[in-house]
């Protein structure tokens, strides 16, 4: 791909003061010494069409979607890769040879957060139970599809859940949210793709009784930084993921695509971030 000599991306959503995108970016961008730039663009979702149109005069060489404009983004791009077409939403957008390509990394995040934070959690036996049935939880099965774990479903609402578990046709399975406990025996993964437990909303109510010991709790929940989720599975003894990781994680694909390095999610990066999120509380 051909970089200007000062590269500029950003990230765009409605709204978008939250997010933490250009903090991760800025750090790498620093790091490296690239003389590049990242900003957080607020773009109203009737006038999203008009922004992807002017990437190339804005001078823009690509940049993170989020909220509410992932399924939009993945609608107007010229090619797509394989992830982005199965969940049907682009959170990564590059400029090349003309045409604009649309990339979903949040499967790569999840999945490199648990094998950074939780090395060989994919090597233990039992299934994985993912709670939700959004577009996050979209990401969640497919990525532990891929790593060949049989997956078992709740959402509050199941009609969203069999939905799911439809569109991925096979390996997944739809329980009722009040089946937890017993579905939770044995299972190797638990992951909390849902709101509840966030700043602001209700708390995730589950027994965690049931969960081996060797079994690992992932909540992509980061605000705040450690879920009352997460502290009941610490207090059982049990190895944790937080939200932070995947945040971190996914970033890093869009970063190596439009300024040309590979960045590493470090223990720096992390304490950067979280002193943010901590500051919000």
């Amino acid at each position: 791909m051909s970089i200007d000599l000062k590269p500029k991306a950003f990230v765009v959503g409605w709204p978008i003061a939250h997010s933490r995108s250009p903090i991760i970016h800025g750090f790498w961008l620093k790091q490296f010494g690239i003389q590049g730039s990242y900003e957080a663009i607020a773009v109203a979702p009737p006038d999203f069409s008009d922004f992807m149109r002017d990437l190339p005069v804005n001078g823009f060489v690509g940049g993170n979607v989020t909220l509410p404009h992932k399924q939009k983004a993945f609608e107007r791009v010229d090619r797509a890769t394989a992830t982005a077409a199965k969940l049907e939403a682009v959170n990564t957008l590059w400029l090349q040879d003309g045409a604009l390509y649309g990339d979903n990394t949040d499967v790569e995040g999840f999945l490199a957060a648990l094998d950074q934070d939780a090395p060989g959690w994919d090597a233990a036996s039992g299934d994985a139970v993912v709670l939700g049935a959004g577009g996050a939880a979209r990401a969640v099965v497919y990525g532990l599809l891929r790593r060949s774990r049989r997956v078992i479903l709740a959402n509050r609402t199941r009609e969203r859940a069999e939905a799911l578990a439809t569109h991925f046709s096979a390996g997944v399975e739809v329980v009722d949210w009040a089946r937890l406990p017993s579905s939770l025996e044995g299972a190797g993964l638990l992951v909390n793709t849902t709101s509840l437990g966030m700043k602001g909303q209700p708390p995730l109510e589950i027994e965690l009784g049931g969960l081996p010991g060797d079994a690992v709790v992932n909540d992509i929940v980061y605000f705040p930084l450690e879920t009352a989720l997460i502290r009941r599975a610490q207090a059982r003894g049990l190895r944790t993921v937080s939200g932070i990781g995947m945040l971190l994680h996914q970033a890093a694909p869009g970063f190596e695509r439009w300024f040309g390095t590979r960045p590493g999610v470090t223990a720096d990066l992390r304490r950067l971030v979280e002193a943010d999120v901590l500051k919000s509380i």
